[in-house]
């Protein structure tokens, strides 16, 4: 039996690790999923990574982003000129600093990101994917109420 077997589901879920970049620098950040509300701190800047908020991810950073995360992460797919995206931007906000340390979310501005965008095929905003494993788990596409972006959550907790 190997360690990842026999472990615990609490000690499993502590061992998780989410990968972001440095919003001031950068860098690649490996942090411990579980240590997120505990304000880490990028290893080459010393800027705070501030994981209560969504992570603004674009084409660059998207890939390893969700590939190397070993919590959820729920994309809200936006722009900046879309009413019904900034209708639902406080509910993604919200969610993100409720589910800290549990799942990461991200945003991805569609003007600005249009490679990652048209990979998975984003035809309409706000549309909001959750990743587990590198994997997309769960997709809608139109402004929801914060009740439906945590029930689209739940689907990969």
């Amino acid at each position: 039996m190997t360690t990842s077997q026999s472990a615990t589901p609490e000690a499993a879920r502590a061992a998780q690790h989410v990968t972001v970049r440095c919003q001031f620098c950068q860098t690649w950040n490996r942090v411990i999923a579980a240590r997120a509300s505990d304000r880490p701190k990028c290893g080459k800047c010393g800027r705070p990574l501030l994981l209560d908020r969504p992570v603004p991810l674009g084409d660059e950073e998207f890939a390893r982003t969700i590939a190397d995360s070993e919590i959820p992460v729920l994309v809200d797919f936006y722009a900046d000129w879309c009413a019904p995206c900034k209708m639902m931007a406080p509910a993604v906000d919200e969610l993100a600093g409720r589910y800290q340390g549990r799942a990461l979310v991200a945003k991805v501005n569609t003007d600005l990101a249009q490679s990652t965008a048209a990979a998975f095929d984003i035809r309409g905003i706000p549309t909001t994917i959750v990743f587990r494993d590198g994997k997309e788990v769960a997709r809608q596409t139109g402004a929801v109420p914060a009740r439906a972006l945590e029930e689209l959550l739940q689907k990969a907790l």
